[in-house]
């Protein structure tokens, strides 16, 4: 089998040692990647920083075709990546093509965006002592970006830090994670056809322990990372003078309400539930019923949970594979397993084979038991009562994660009262709180994270306003 290479400012390259990917449900061989030296990550970061200015003053036309161009490669090699995605990730093939499909369209409005991104003008005369002053204020990238992303999503999340980060004029050094690096390295392959200056990206799958000098090196001023809030938070520790975005973890709630369509809602909740086996940060993971009908939604989320297809990740027909390790489905089987202990009640569910985790549904859960009040990461539902709206949306905010969340309503009063009154970044009517559109803003509050994704606010993110005065003008 090939050694894949990496990319080491914008060429690629190989290291001294190699690491093998395996595939999550039987262990396979799916692939291997040189690995940097200490040598090759300190040339990666001299030459970010030293195209830094380069980068920044690049005209807007470069960098929007060389967006453009990555879109059209990647929906040219869809397949392939696709098909890699599931190799190396364990995500059913069915879940690997959508991923594919949005990593297009992220790069395609990152195209659009850098095409749009312009500064803007104030006029300063509203004062006497401003008579003849303009200000004309554009946004300037921090510098170079270290991007860390995780293994659930191993493309397009890497497009969500590189395309902002290259629509702004940012050189961006991207740490993949080390259970799913392959994709990001076809992804540099893809990014190395372009015109985009010499060091203007990287991609360097090093171990997570050697990415504590990465994000400690002050020629990388702009940390993105994305991943659990441990992490996350410790990160934000080591460097608290550079600038930092965090997208960390939660444990997304849908409200049922009385008035909710109960056959969509029970659809949804099931299988955005258990897509990607879970392993989603707004994967549904507490469903809070109203008590009126809190008995007729079961009788229909239990079938259509039952339903769901688990198996083997390259079938067609899957649509809940295995987690991305043993040792992850092993954590998840022995939550479920405490919660149980603690008083809760298994309705669907509750075993695993290997590393697939059938599809669960719990009731009675203990409000302090880990399934309900930290991120499983699993295909595991925890189902709650409410007696009304008011106590459904205080079971929603009694939570230390508040990233998205939906509501099955048809109430427009209901609606409105749920953006008002939810502690979340997101809020989904009529839908999971697993809905995400690649270009709105994304992120959250509480643990939840810091800063927004999405293309027009990341770019927002990674860059500083700069206001020149003209003076003397005759306006």
């Amino acid at each position: 089998m090939d050694v894949r290479t990496f990319w080491l400012a914008g060429r690629s390259a190989t290291g001294e040692t190699e690491l093998t990917v395996t595939n999550p449900l039987d262990g396979r061989e799916v692939g291997r990647h040189s690995v940097p030296t200490d040598a090759q990550v300190e040339e990666a970061v001299a030459a970010a920083h030293a195209v830094a200015k380069e980068a920044a003053a690049l005209p807007v036309h470069v960098r929007a075709e060389a967006l453009a161009h990555v879109a059209r490669r990647i929906a040219e090699r869809a397949e392939e990546f696709a098909q890699l995605i599931t190799a190396e990730n364990g995500k059913p093939i069915l879940w690997a093509r959508g991923e594919v499909s949005r990593a297009v369209a992220t790069f395609r409005f990152a195209a659009e965006e850098a095409r749009r991104w312009s500064g803007g003008v104030q006029r300063l005369d509203t004062e006497p002592a401003a008579a003849g002053r303009l200000a004309y204020v554009t946004r300037v990238p921090y510098g170079p970006v270290l991007a860390i992303t995780p293994f659930n999503f191993p493309l397009n999340l890497v497009a969500h830090k590189v395309a902002p980060a290259i629509a702004v004029g940012a050189p961006v050094i991207v740490k993949p994670a080390p259970a799913t690096p392959l994709s990001s390295l076809l992804l540099g392959e893809i990014l190395a056809e372009t015109d985009l200056p010499a060091g203007m990206f990287s991609v360097l799958p090093v171990a997570n322990d050697r990415a504590s000098g990465l994000v400690q090196d002050p020629r990388l001023p702009v940390v993105s990372f994305t991943g659990s809030a441990p992490v996350g938070y410790a990160i934000a520790d080591q460097v608290p003078r550079k600038h930092v975005t965090l997208e960390l973890g939660g444990n997304a709630a849908a409200v049922v309400l009385a008035d909710a369509d109960l056959d969509w809602a029970a659809q949804r909740v099931a299988l955005y539930s258990n897509y990607q086996a879970g392993q989603s940060c707004i994967a549904v993971q507490r469903v809070i019923v109203e008590e009126p009908v809190y008995d007729a939604f079961v009788e229909r989320l239990l079938p259509a949970v039952s339903a769901l297809v688990t198996g083997d990740p390259a079938d067609e027909k899957t649509q809940v594979g295995p987690l991305v390790s043993l040792a992850a489905a092993e954590r998840v089987e022995q939550w479920v397993r405490e919660a149980v202990e603690a008083g809760a009640e298994v309705l669907a569910g509750g075993t695993r084979e290997g590393a697939t985790v059938a599809p669960t549904v719990l009731a009675g859960v203990p409000r302090e038991a880990k399934v309900a009040c930290e991120e499983v990461f699993g295909p595991v539902m925890i189902l709650q009562r409410a007696a009304s709206i008011d106590e459904a949306y205080a079971m929603v905010n009694d939570s230390k994660y508040g990233l998205q969340a939906g509501v099955f309503t048809r109430s427009l009063d209901a609606a409105f009262r749920a953006n008002r009154e939810l502690e979340v970044g997101g809020v989904i009517i009529g839908d999971v709180p697993s809905y995400r559109a690649d270009q709105m803003p994304y992120g959250g509050v509480k643990d939840s994270g810091i800063g927004r994704e999405g293309l027009h606010s990341a770019m927002d993110d990674l860059t500083y306003e700069k206001v020149m005065v003209l003076t003397g003008l005759t306006l």
